[in-house]
């Protein structure tokens, strides 16, 4: 039986849809610092680029990002727009032109509705899974139409779900015959597969629907680059076709587009939200961790000293320090080290 089951701690709501002990999806959902994928908002365009095909507008917040277009725009202009893509990997948001709020005349830039949650997104694509939700605020946050699939529980997540979702964030990967390796760079994500033993193509084909699974697990995006491993490269272009089909049920529907002169398998999988591994290894996902292990281990302190990121991270998410306090039902103090190394914090 298919299930969604949301963790949830201060800041972040972990979600995993699970069929038996089978992992079958992940997202993480952040209330306070929401990744704003198809957020309508009205823009101004900030400088119009017709060079790259459109403009780079600004948010009412002062975030900004690029807009594709082919209309005419002019400097200073109000547009409607909605976030095609979320920030991630050192870029930042992509627009597409959205509809005008109807009866509108309001050209002041605002934001004028989110988008789907990641909940709410993995509860779209299981329409008949039921939502374990260990927190009664997450749950009053849920739209109406979820409401009757609602299940409160206790914990969301076992010992063996909480090591699954950790593990998500290693740079390896066990695929069965294979062992997949992530290198995550500005422009491409190399994957190197490899083994101990003396791996063939038919172990290649074989590992390919664990390797599709665990890029959507992931949520590995943009231009992947796959070695596969022990194939010569004259052989490789006969492996595209079989990696074609484990990628077939990809929700994104990534391409497949062939081999590289090098003989590289080349994927492209369309960026929407962030991949997984920033957001666990971000400041923000760090700070969140921080959170969520004082809590599970109930350390005591009531002063929480951490590196510059880490505490400029919390400071930006006052939701998650509210609810932190409430759960610890104590004060605490952000007490903010320059010297620490980046990820370092205490509690005293």
């Amino acid at each position: 039986m298919i299930e969604i089951r949301a963790a949830c701690s201060p800041g972040e709501v972990r979600i995993a849809v699970t069929d038996q002990d089978t992992l079958l999806d992940v997202g993480i959902w952040r209330p306070g610092r929401p990744d704003g994928l198809d957020d309508w908002h009205i823009a101004r365009v900030q400088t119009v680029a017709p060079a790259l095909g459109g403009a780079f507008v600004t948010l009412y917040d002062g975030e900004s990002g690029f807009l594709s277009s082919r209309d005419t725009l002019v400097q200073g202009q109000s547009v409607s727009v909605r976030v095609s893509r979320s920030a991630q990997n050192g870029k930042g948001l992509r627009f597409r032109k959205a509809e005008e709020p109807p009866q509108d005349s309001n050209n002041t830039s605002r934001l004028i509705a989110r988008g789907s949650t990641p909940l709410e997104e993995l509860a779209d694509r299981y329409p008949d899974a039921p939502l374990h939700i260990d927190d009664p605020g997450i749950a009053a946050r849920l739209s109406a139409r979820l409401r009757p699939r609602l299940q409160r529980c206790q914990r969301a997540f076992d010992s063996t779900q909480e090591s699954e979702f950790e593990e998500l964030g290693s740079e390896t990967a066990d695929l069965g015959l294979l062992t997949a390796s992530f290198f995550p760079t500005p422009a491409l994500i190399a994957i190197d597969l490899d083994s101990n033993a003396n791996p063939d193509f038919k172990g290649n084909i074989a590992s390919f629907p664990a390797l599709s699974q665990q890029i959507q697990l992931r949520n590995l995006s943009g231009t992947l680059l796959i070695d596969p491993a022990g194939v010569k490269t004259r052989k490789r272009p006969a492996l595209v076709s079989f990696l074609r089909d484990a990628m077939a049920l990809d929700p994104l529907k990534p391409q497949v587009l062939g081999t590289t002169p090098s003989g590289l398998l080349e994927v492209i999988r369309p960026r929407k939200r962030p991949p997984l591994h920033e957001l666990l290894s971000s400041p923000h996902g760090r700070a969140l961790a921080a959170l969520r292990t004082i809590l599970r281990e109930e350390r005591k302190g009531r002063v929480l000293t951490a590196s510059i990121p880490l505490i400029r991270a919390l400071e930006s998410d006052p939701d998650a320090l509210n609810d932190f306090i409430f759960r610890r039902a104590a004060p605490i103090e952000l007490v903010l080290n320059p010297n620490a190394a980046p990820e370092s914090w205490s509690l005293s």
